[in-house]
């Protein structure tokens, strides 16, 4: 074998130049939805290549830059710069249409709070998923109120004040009436039996506290 063809032969061996490897890691990277170890890119990167080197020059090369090579454990990702993360923020407005179930629910408990759980499955007849409870809990509509003192001590939920700022409300009496809650389309023709009687007063008014402070723990 002659000393070229042995030359030539131990080259496909040889690494990469660090430039082109900069190159491979900062492509990598790009194309990573996730942080990427040091060994997940020489896993990558051809033979004999060296990522911990290289990814020293990438660094140094994205400082100042308006993305940047971030560290986030023992993995790199390219991230947008701190200081300009402001720039990506964008405000919408995520319109979420409530299950029928939910505005049941959610209607209980603004005519009968503070309700429990089982006062509300009574008066629609069915169970409450625990989803349902969830998702108008994540909007803020409803929140826990205090514990009924009866066998078991079941929490109860009242409607909150951003739900009556949503609605436009002051407090609970100016709950709008069932022919109010048809024309807006909140209701369907078939009544809740039972589940929109008169507004009631305020779970803060002391008029609607007078004679049920026995009934809940303080």
């Amino acid at each position: 074998m002659s000393q070229n063809t042995a030359d030539k032969e131990q080259s496909l061996f040889e690494p990469p130049p660090m430039a082109e490897q900069e190159r491979m890691i900062e492509a990598i990277l790009f194309a990573s939805a996730d942080p990427l170890t040091l060994k997940d890119l020489e896993a990558r990167m051809p033979h004999g290549c060296d990522p911990a080197e290289a990814m020293v020059y990438l660094r140094r090369r994205y400082e100042g830059r308006g993305v940047q090579v971030s560290r986030i454990g023992d993995a790199y990702a390219l991230r947008t710069a701190p200081d300009l993360g402001y720039l990506m923020q964008k405000e919408t407005v995520e319109v979420r249409k409530l299950s029928r179930a939910a505005i049941e629910t959610l209607a209980i408990i603004a005519y009968h709070q503070p309700a429990t759980r089982a006062e509300i499955e009574e008066i629609r007849g069915v169970s409450v998923s625990r989803g349902t409870v969830d998702q108008l809990l994540e909007l803020e509509w409803i929140r826990f109120g205090r514990r009924k003192m009866t066998p078991g001590r079941p929490v109860t939920f009242v409607v909150t004040e951003s739900f009556l700022d949503h609605f436009g409300l002051e407090n609970a009496r100016d709950l709008p009436g069932l022919k109010e809650l048809r024309a807006a389309g909140l209701l369907e023709n078939r009544p809740l039996s039972g589940a929109f009687p008169s507004p009631p007063q305020s779970e803060e008014d002391p008029e609607a506290s007078e004679g049920q402070s026995e009934l809940f723990e303080d």
